[in-house]
């Protein structure tokens, strides 16, 4: 068996199939896709993801992408060390969840950070080399990403993600109060998958909504999944991002 993980830092999308890889045990090479060098756009990245974008599983030679579809994968081909219930109904909820973090957590989340993080990378880019990269990205809605990111969102689009992220923690919190985790008394990809994309650095991200005194059942969850050996491994992945950037990989 050969797995490789094509990865940037140990969070978002790269963090939440990195984490089952290692809960799971697997070995597995790990490859680092520079973003900040756009080597995810690069010629031989795309001859392996045609989308140009990270995370990519490679098992054997088959080319697994999207990571919600990675992790039902790796569910299927390696469910010794489970990460989902065996029953219909557990299965259920843990996908309803995931639908619902990848539908109105992931992308309101994202947009802070392609605001905040990605127009600095943008914004230090000359004008013409700027429209070159444009040029080389696959997806169209990618290139009208970066686009946008380089002129800064705007102020009703982001208060329009806030009040869904609010939303989702509002709901987290109230679910935390029935079960111990989100789908239920077992950790499942569902957590890691808001842990990825929201619960590693919420209070971090977003310091007006203080995290800690409005949401405690969600913080002593934050602290039980940071506290599980395979995530504080995959925390401590490689991160080339510069320091003054770090408000979601760890700096202030």
């Amino acid at each position: 068996m050969t797995l490789k993980y094509y990865h940037a830092e140990p969070l978002a999308n790269s963090l939440k199939s990195m984490i089952p890889l290692k809960e799971k045990g697997l070995p597995y090479e790990s490859i680092y896709v520079d973003l900040h060098k756009f080597e995810q756009h690069s010629d031989w990245f795309v001859a392996i993801n045609p989308e140009g974008q990270v995370p990519v599983l490679d098992h054997n030679g088959t080319i697994i992408t999207h990571t919600t579809v990675i992790n039902e994968y790796l569910e299927d081909v390696f469910p010794e060390i489970p990460l989902m219930p065996r029953d219909p109904v557990g299965k259920a909820r843990v996908r309803y969840w995931n639908k619902f973090i990848d539908e109105h957590v992931m992308n309101h989340v994202s947009m802070h950070g392609w605001h905040r993080l990605v127009r600095v990378i943008a914004r230090n880019i000359e004008s013409g080399d700027f429209e070159k990269l444009l040029e080389h990205i696959p997806l169209p809605d990618q290139r009208k990403k970066w686009a946008t990111a380089r002129s800064g969102f705007s102020e009703a689009d982001l208060a329009n993600a806030t009040d869904k992220i609010v939303y989702a923690l509002k709901k987290i919190e109230a679910q935390l109060g029935e079960t111990a985790h989100l789908a239920g008394d077992m950790y499942t990809t569902a957590d890691i998958n808001f842990f990825s994309h929201c619960g590693a650095m919420v209070a971090r991200m977003f310091p007006d909504m203080e995290v800690e005194k409005n949401y405690p059942r969600l913080v002593d969850w934050i602290e039980r999944v940071k506290a599980r050996p395979a995530v504080a491994e995959a925390l401590k992945s490689e991160d080339r991002t510069a320091p003054g950037l770090r408000t979601w990989s760890g700096d202030r």
